[in-house]
C-alpha cells in the first residue's frame, strides 16, 4: 500500500497566522539586525561535494545546476526519505530566512531545533527550479538549528540547490588548538596507525596523510589504510570544532612494509583449479552433491548466499530444494562432506551474490549486518572463507569519486569495512576470493565512474577501488572472462571473447598494472601473479565465451611461458599464475569433465 502523501492545502488560519509572525518578525528587526545578517548554511550550493550536510542518500550532480557547477541529488528508497541536513549555529531570540532551490515531486525543506515553531515548505511538483522560502524565529536560548531538505517516500531522485539561511551568525568561539603528541603506532604494507593527545574543546579530529585530508574521526586514533608497500608518507593530525579547524599537528613520518610474500593464500597448491559448486539451485546443469566433486577441485565456491532485500546487508544461504534437486543430501551429510574436503586440503567457501543477488551496503546498519549473517554462515557450515560476487548494479560509484585510492561512495567504503572485519575475526587463514566481470575492472582503464564531464556508466571500474584497498587481504582475484563486451588491453586495442587473445590481453592488464581512466599519474598497481586466476565458462551451455580446450593451453603458455601468445605482446612472464576459474563444476560435470580434464593435464 502507498504511504499517504501530505495534504496539498493549509487551513486559512494557519497561513494568516505564520504570514502574521512573519510579518512581526520583519518588523521587529532593526537596522542594526539586518546589517548583521549573513548567510550561514555552509556550501549552500553544494560546490564543495557534500562538505557540510549529512545525507543519507545523497550526491552531487553537474546536471542540473542552477548556479555554479554541482547541485544536490537525493533518492529516497523505501523507508527513507533522502534528508540531507547541517546544524547551524544561531543567535536567540532572531528572526531567520530559509530558503532554497528545488527540482522534483514533493521536496521539502525545512528547520529544526528552532526552540520556537519547527517549519517547513515544499513543493508538489517542480519540473523546473522552483524557490522554497520559509522564515522562522529561534527560542530565547536557542543556539543551534538544523537545516534539510528531503524527498517523499515512493518517488523519485529530487534536485536541490542554493540553499541559503539569512540572519544573525550565532556565537562559535574559537577553533581548538592543534593538537600534539602525534606517533605512529603499527605498520602494515597497506596501513598506519596514528595516535595522538585530546584537545579541549575538539569534537573531531581531520587526518591528512602527504598534506591530503583523507578521513575524520571523532576519537584520538585511527588507522590510514589504502596505502602502497614499501612507501614512506607523512601524517599530520588538525582539531575541529564548529568554529573551525585549528593548524596542523607536527609532521610524523612512516614507511609501508614490504609486501607479503603469501597473501594469505601459502596453503593452497601452486596452481589452483576454482571452481563454483550449484548449492542452491540446479539451473539445467542438475544437482552435484558435494561428495561428488572430484578432488581436482581446490576450491569450491558455494552459489550463493543471497540477501533478503537489496540495501538489507542480510545474507542468507538455503541449499537446493528437493523439488528442484531430488538428489540433494541432507545438511549433515553436506556438512560431513565439507569436512572432509577440507582434511584433503581444499577450500570451501561462501559465494555472496550472483547475477540475482544484488548486494548494496548503503548504511553502516547494513554493512554490519552484513558482517553477522556471513558469519553466521560461515560457522554454521564450517566454511574456510568468502567469496565476493557482486554483479549487476550491486557496485557503482558517486560523482564525485574520482581517486580508486581513496574512495567516498558508501557501497564501496562499507564492503571494504565489512570485509577486513571478517578477516580479522577469523584470522591469517581466512581464504578471500573475487569474482567481478571486466566492466568493473578491466574496463577502468579507459573510463571510471561517471567520468570528469558526467554522462558514463557509474558502475565502470567500480571493483577497482575495492580490490586496491583488499590487495594485502585478497587469496585470489579470478575475472569473470565471459559474457562480457570488448574491452580495450594495453595495446588501445580491443579485445573480444572468444579466443585466447581476449584471455591472455585481460589477465596481462591485472599483472602488469594500467593508468585508470587514461591517467598516467593514477596508476592501479599490478596484483601478484600468485593472487591471480582467469575466469572461464566449463562448456558452451555455462555461458558466453567458452572457449576451447586448445585455446585455454594457449592462454596458459603465454601468460607463463612466453609461447603461443599470437597477436597480443604480454608485458611479462608469469610461471607463478596460480591457476583457472570456472563456472561451473556442475556444467563441467554436464559436459565430461572437460575443463578440469584439460587443467589436470596442464599441470600434472
Amino acid at each position: 500500500m502507498e504511504r499517504a502523501r501530505p495534504l496539498a492545502r493549509r487551513p486559512l488560519v494557519t497561513l494568516l497566522t505564520a504570514a502574521a509572525f512573519a510579518a512581526s518578525g520583519l518588523t521587529a528587526l532593526t537596522s542594526a539586525a539586518r546589517a548583521a545578517d549573513a548567510d550561514l548554511a555552509r556550501n549552500g550550493g553544494f560546490e564543495s561535494a557534500l562538505d557540510g550536510w549529512t545525507c543519507t542518500a545523497g550526491t552531487t550532480v553537474t546536471s542540473p545546476v542552477r548556479s555554479g557547477t554541482t547541485a544536490l541529488k537525493a533518492t529516497p528508497a523505501g523507508a527513507d526519505n533522502a534528508r540531507c541536513a547541517q546544524t547551524v549555529s544561531v543567535r536567540p531570540d532572531s528572526q531567520y530566512t530559509l530558503s532554497g532551490y528545488v527540482q522534483g515531486t514533493y521536496v521539502y525543506l525545512g528547520a529544526s531545533g528552532t526552540g520556537t515553531t519547527d517549519v517547513s515548505t515544499w513543493a508538489q511538483s517542480a519540473p523546473a527550479w522552483q524557490q522554497l522560502t520559509t522564515t522562522f524565529r529561534t527560542g530565547p536560548s536557542t543556539t543551534k538549528v538544523t537545516i534539510y531538505t528531503h524527498g517523499w517516500y515512493g518517488t523519485g531522485a529530487y534536485h536541490a540547490d542554493d540553499i541559503s539561511l539569512t540572519g544573525p551568525g550565532g556565537e562559535t568561539g574559537q577553533p581548538p588548538a592543534a593538537p600534539g603528541g602525534l606517533k605512529t603506532g603499527s605498520v602494515t604494507s597497506s596501513g598506519v596507525a596514528l595516535s595522538w593527545s585530546p584537545v579541549p574543546g575538539a569534537t573531531g579530529y581531520a587526518v591528512y596523510r602527504d598534506g591530503t585530508k583523507v578521513s575524520t574521526v571523532t576519537g584520538t586514533s585511527t588507522t590510514v589504510t589504502g596505502l602502497t608497500p614499501s612507501t614512506a608518507y607523512s601524517f599530520q593530525v588538525t582539531a575541529v570544532n564548529d568554529a573551525g579547524e585549528s593548524a596542523r599537528s607536527a609532521t610524523v613520518t612512516a614507511t609501508t612494509a614490504q609486501r607479503p610474500d603469501d597473501g594469505g593464500s601459502s596453503d593452497l597448491p601452486a596452481h589452483a583449479l576454482v571452481g563454483y559448486l550449484h548449492a542452491g539451485f540446479a539451473n539445467g546443469s542438475g544437482y552435484t552433491r558435494m561428495a561428488d566433486v572430484p578432488d581436482s577441485w581446490d576450491v569450491i565456491d558455494l552459489a550463493f548466499g543471497e540477501p533478503t532485500s537489496v540495501t538489507s546487508g542480510d545474507i542468507r544461504f538455503e541449499r537446493c530444494p528437493v523439488a528442484e534437486c531430488p538428489n540433494v543430501e541432507s545438511d549433515a551429510e553436506f556438512k560431513a562432506a565439507i569436512k572432509a574436503k577440507q582434511a584433503a586440503g581444499k577450500k570451501v567457501l561462501i559465494s555472496i551474490g550472483g547475477q540475482n543477488g544484488q548486494v548494496q551496503l548503503t548504511t553502516t546498519a547494513a554493512r554490519d549486518k552484513f558482517v553477522s549473517s556471513v558469519s553466521a554462515i560461515i560457522d554454521e557450515y564450517g566454511l574456510d572463507g568468502l567469496d565476493i560476487d557482486f554483479e549487476g548494479h550491486s557496485l557503482s560509484l558517486n560523482a564525485d569519486d574520482t581517486d580508486f585510492k581513496n574512495p567516498k561512495t558508501p557501497v564501496i567504503v562499507n564492503l571494504v569495512s565489512a570485509v577486513k572485519t571478517l578477516k580479522a575475526k577469523y584470522g591469517a587463514d581466512f581464504v578471500l576470493t573475487m569474482a567481478p566481470e571486466t566492466f568493473f575492472v578491466q574496463l577502468g582503464y579507459q573510463y571510471y565512474g561517471t567520468g570528469k564531464w558526467g554522462g558514463q556508466d557509474p558502475r565502470a571500474g567500480a571493483y577497482l577501488p575495492v580490490i586496491h584497498a583488499l590487495r594485502d587481504d585478497l587469496t585470489l582475484l579470478h575475472v569473470q572472462d565471459y559474457n562480457s563486451g570488448p574491452i580495450m588491453g594495453l595495446d588501445n586495442q580491443y579485445h573480444s571473447m572468444g579466443g585466447a587473445d581476449f584471455h591472455i590481453a585481460m589477465t596481462d592488464m591485472l599483472l602488469t598494472g594500467f593508468p585508470v581512466a587514461g591517467d598516467a599519474n593514477n596508476v592501479f598497481p599490478p596484483l601478484r601473479p600468485d593472487q591471480v586466476a582467469i575466469g572461464m565458462p566449463a562448456s558452451t551451455n555455462a555461458g558466453n565465451g567458452h572457449v576451447s580446450p586448445a585455446e585455454v593451453t594457449k592462454t596458459l603458455n603465454c601468460l607463463t611461458k612466453k609461447t603461443d601468445c599470437g597477436s597480443y605482446a604480454t608485458h611479462g612472464t608469469w610461471p607463478a599464475l596460480r591457476g583457472l576459474m570456472t563456472w561451473s563444476i556442475n556444467w563441467d560435470r554436464y559436459s565430461n569433465w572437460e575443463f578440469q580434464k584439460n587443467f589436470d593435464a596442464y599441470f600434472g
